[in-house]
């Protein structure tokens, strides 16, 4: 049945996928980054588009197929499949977006949006009603299942990575993939067998739409996707962190390196402008802000132990968990007393002091923080000489 496709509409079918896991997985990715209701609102848009990217795939796939004449959709199951699907694919995106992304989260994420995808998928299938009977070979279907979890679990990995733009990218590729690649699988295993002379197909009062109905309605989710997927390519303003001025560069981080009893200290004033000699140094910030629920609150700079890249935001660890603070990693390490503070790796910012922890790991290093929770925080290859001079773990040698 699938080789009679017709290969445009299929094609189609996988962009319009990708498209809605694009808008989806973008939404998504300002959750972590939203306290009260504008996040859920954020969780209720990503669920929405991703639920309708699967299911305007799936009925452009059906559309692609070449069903027998008479065929009709469904009303109810039709309309079951998608809130079935919005709803699973909801709590999957919860489950990666709030709180820390460990293994066991991503993987029943996967397991459920793969679920998602599939419960859709078959229960729109029984909406076909026609002169007909639908069966399924049963490896198909599990094998159907399969493709749609693990290619789930490779897009939400991907998504959770740190390089924005091509996270989003390769997660909605991920993504397009899961779904299109479920369906083609169970249409492969899909069979219509004609109902015999003595059979008769009856739609019992049921309300049923034609595939031309159907094809306008599609018509219509795939200009609201495209529309969510231009508007997803809008920069957010609340995303527009204040830049220092230009005038007033902000001082390169001071290198302490410890030899005995002796700590020197080395700064390259070189690399500051002669312009903004003359000019006051910015002073520390003493607190730094993080979002809740209920409003902003601040912590002090002396029990912050990392801070932590998340997009456009930062994540703020205070020894007992996580919070979003409004600053991106390049205005707290601009706002953070360089004495105190290093910036171990591109992502990550930790407090010296608070250090308890540290060992070499691949090219680079591990760092653990204190804390009643304490945490790790990668080193990258290039910071592990400034970190051990700072820990006191390198000498100097003097002429």
């Amino acid at each position: 049945m699938f080789e009679r496709h017709d290969p445009y509409l299929v094609a189609l079918s996988v962009a319009i996928a990708i498209l809605g896991g694009y808008t989806g997985f973008a939404l998504a990715a300002r959750i972590r980054n939203t306290p009260g209701v504008s996040n859920r609102l954020l969780l209720a848009g990503a669920a929405a588009f991703l639920a309708v990217g699967i299911w305007t795939m799936h009925f452009v796939g059906m559309l692609a197929a070449p069903l027998p004449s008479g065929t009709v959709y469904l009303v109810l199951p039709t309309i079951i499949s998608f809130l079935i699907c919005a709803l699973v694919v909801g709590i999957s995106l919860f489950f990666v977006s709030v709180g820390e992304p460990s293994l066991k989260r991503v993987a029943s994420s996967a397991v459920l949006l793969g679920a998602g995808i599939a419960s859709m998928h078959y229960v729109g299938i029984h909406g076909l009603a026609g002169p007909f009977t639908i069966e399924h070979d049963g490896l198909m279907v599990l094998l159907s299942v399969l493709v749609a979890i693990v290619t789930a679990y490779g897009g939400l990995r991907a998504f959770l990575a740190q390089q924005e733009g091509f996270r989003l990218i390769v997660s909605a590729i991920a993504f397009g993939i899961a779904v299109s690649g479920m369906h083609y699988t169970a249409m492969l295993g899909m069979h219509l067998e004609p109902l015999t002379s003595g059979r008769h197909h009856h739609l019992n009062g049921s309300l049923a739409a034609s595939q031309q109905i159907l094809s306008i309605v599609v018509a219509v989710l795939c200009f609201v996707i495209a529309a969510g997927f231009l508007l997803s390519l809008v920069p957010d303003s609340r995303r527009q962190v204040q830049a220092p001025p230009a005038a007033h560069p902000v001082a390169p981080p001071l290198v302490l390196a410890a030899a005995g009893s002796t700590t020197a200290i080395a700064a390259r004033a070189t690399s500051a402008p002669l312009g903004g000699l003359g000019q006051p140094p910015r002073a520390p910030a003493p607190r730094l802000p993080v979002e809740a629920a209920d409003g902003t609150h601040f912590i002090d700079a002396a029990n912050v132990r990392s801070v932590r890249a998340d997009a456009h935001y930062t994540r703020v660890h205070d020894g007992t968990r996580e919070r979003m603070c409004p600053w991106s990693i390049s205005e707290a390490e601009a706002q953070l007393d360089p004495s105190l503070f290093l910036r171990v790796h591109r992502s990550h910012i930790v407090a010296i002091s608070h250090v308890a922890f540290v060992r070499r790991e691949g090219d680079g290093a591990v760092i653990e923080l204190d804390g009643p929770s304490p945490h790790r925080v990668p080193v990258s290859r290039a910071k592990i000489a400034e970190v051990k001079a700072r820990l006191g773990l390198a000498t100097r040698r003097h002429a």
